[in-house]
């Protein structure tokens, strides 16, 4: 049981607060709590012992492994899934604790992918890295199930990635294999949000997910700037309006990967969308029917889950940034004909989010809010530096004030605070 605990109990009875037996059943009760919890510092170095484990293998392998026969080869190519399999029977039978089975879990994943690469190597057998990798998805996928590891699940997403910037980047094709692997851990996903809601652990998916997505988006598109800058900013729309769910939206907001990414990732495009030249390659005839699919959808789906906000009466009051990817699109449409307009309209654009942001944290009384919409506007007034002939000494005033803005900004906010809890 934590000491500043104990001190507070003792610090109740003596003070005759809680009587010694009330006393005796909170310690009972968070000792049980302690029981109960999983040691995650096992699991960890256990995972750990792990991986060193199976690399210090594959050294002694490696090393020797010129003065083997093609036999003795191949045997030794299925060891190390021959003992991860034993290993995960042995755990699942004994129904072992959860650092068993994340150990396993990961000692298992790289022996999969260990014995396909020797067992190709030993009979040369062709085959390029996407098929190498494709196929560790395929047959690592049942782990993440059975053994309920999510170390395990983590490697899996990173593999997932790695197969779609290969073929995607790489070949210039389309990785839609890599997104069937994805929606393949949806259910376990679903499960962990029902089981462990606020969870540190479900946190981590929260983010590690979105930014899977993300870096997958790029791996299906073909046409540049012409239609890839609105494709993420409907990507981002879409991360932020699904961050504004009832679920999402009662985290903390270290929690809420969805709604931070789709906030950052929506200002970052549109700075890069306020550069004149980038709207010179808005250019229709350079647009792809597969990018165009794409964008359609992600916008669909990010007006979709707009409307089920407003079905549940969850857009009050309301939030400029679950609406910028409409504006944007209209914008991309409109800068088809008029660039400088459209140029000029971005930037309104982002000074209106940096404004709303401040109100936001105004209203909320929290400070990350607040510095992040003056955070907003202060790039934006730097970006036009760089594309704009101002004098010097007006540039060195612009950042004095926008300074003068952040002090006066928090001081106020400060103020605000401190009448607020002596109102209490």
């Amino acid at each position: 049981m934590n000491s500043k605990i104990e001190k507070e109990l003792d610090e109740l009875v003596a003070h005759k607060i809680v009587t010694p037996q009330v006393r005796q059943d909170i310690k009972q009760y968070y000792a049980t709590k302690e029981t109960d919890r999983p040691n995650r510092l096992f699991a960890i170095f256990g995972v750990l012992g792990s991986v060193l484990t199976g690399l210090g293998i594959i050294l002694i392998l490696a090393h020797n492994w010129d003065d083997f026969s093609r036999t003795t080869r191949t045997i030794w190519a299925f060891v190390p899934l021959a003992v991860g399999q034993l290993l995960a029977a042995f755990t699942l039978f004994k129904n072992k604790s959860a650092a068993w089975k994340e150990t396993t879990g990961v000692f298992l994943f790289f022996a999969i992918g260990t014995s396909i690469s020797l067992v190709s190597q030993i009979y040369n057998i062709p085959g390029a890295v996407d098929s190498y990798l494709l196929s560790w998805l395929v047959l690592a996928a049942p782990i993440i199930y059975l053994l309920k590891s999510h170390a395990t699940t983590l490697l899996y997403v990173v593999l997932l990635v790695s197969y779609g910037c290969a073929v995607g980047y790489g070949d210039n094709e389309s990785p839609y294999w890599a997104l069937v692997a994805l929606l393949a851990i949806v259910p376990h996903y679903l499960k962990l949000i029902k089981e462990l809601p606020a969870g540190n652990l479900t946190g981590i998916y929260h983010w590690i997910l979105p930014l899977s997505v993300l870096v997958l988006l790029g791996a299906f598109l073909n046409s540049g700037f012409s239609i890839g800058l609105l494709t993420h900013v409907c990507l981002f729309g879409l991360f932020y309006n699904l961050g504004k769910l009832p679920y999402f939206n009662a985290q903390k907001l270290r929690r809420n990967g969805y709604l931070i990414i789709g906030s950052l990732g929506t200002v970052v495009s549109l700075l890069i969308a306020s550069f004149s030249y980038v709207w010179e390659e808005f250019l229709p005839e350079k647009i792809s029917t597969n990018d165009t699919v794409i964008t359609i959808s992600l916008a669909m789906a990010a007006v979709a889950v707009l409307g089920y906000l407003f079905r549940k009466h969850k857009l009050l009051p309301f939030n400029l940034f679950q609406f910028s990817f409409l504006i944007f699109g209209g914008l991309c449409f409109f800068g088809f004909s008029q660039p400088e307009i459209a140029s000029v309209l971005t930037n309104i654009l982002i000074l209106a989010l940096g404004l709303f942001a401040v109100l936001i944290g105004s209203r909320k009384e929290k400070f990350s809010i607040l510095n992040y919409g003056l955070l907003v506007i202060t790039a934006l007034v730097t970006c036009r530096f760089f594309d704009t002939e101002i004098p010097f000494v007006v540039r060195g005033l612009l950042f004095v004030a926008i300074g003068a803005g952040f002090f006066a900004a928090n001081y106020f906010m400060y103020k605000k605070q401190l009448k607020t809890k002596a109102h209490e």
